[in-house]
C-alpha cells in the first residue's frame, strides 16, 4: 500500500494552503499527513468514483502518526465520507490525513483540503 503525497499550492498572500490528493484507491489508500500546527481550521472535499462502499475517513493523530482516529465535523459527526461532499473540520489534531477505509476495485477518489492560517489582524 502506497502513501499518496499531495500537490500543495498557496493563495496569493499565503493565508490559505491547498492540499490535493489524487487517485486514492483501496490499494493506495493513505494520504501523507498534513501538520496542522500552523492552521486554525480546514475543509475537506472528496470527489470521484466511490465504487461499492467507497469511504474516506478524515483522520487525526496527536502522537506523531503512531495512532490514527477518525475526526468529527463541527456538528460532532464522524468525518467518514461515502459520497461526494465537502465538510469542515475544526477538531484540533497535530497531524491529519485522508484514508480510504472501504471500497472496491472501482474506487478512485480525489481529496482536496483547504487549510487557513490564523489572521492576527482579525478582531
Amino acid at each position: 500500500m502506497a502513501t499518496i503525497d499531495p500537490t500543495v499550492t498557496n493563495d496569493g498572500d499565503g493565508s490559505i494552503r491547498k492540499f490535493d490528493y489524487e487517485a486514492l484507491t483501496t490499494t493506495n489508500d493513505v494520504g501523507a499527513a498534513i501538520p496542522l500546527d500552523q492552521y486554525v481550521d480546514c475543509s475537506v472535499q472528496v470527489i470521484g468514483t466511490f465504487g461499492s462502499g467507497g469511504t474516506v475517513a478524515w483522520e487525526g493523530s496527536n502522537d506523531g502518526g503512531t495512532t490514527w482516529a477518525t475526526l468529527n465535523d463541527v456538528n460532532g459527526s464522524a468525518l467518514s465520507i461515502q459520497a461526494a461532499a465537502i465538510d469542515h473540520c475544526q477538531v484540533p489534531a497535530r497531524l491529519v490525513r485522508p484514508h480510504v477505509t472501504a471500497g472496491d476495485g472501482a474506487t478512485d477518489l480525489d481529496v482536496h483540503v483547504v487549510c487557513r492560517r490564523p489572521n492576527n489582524m482579525r478582531q
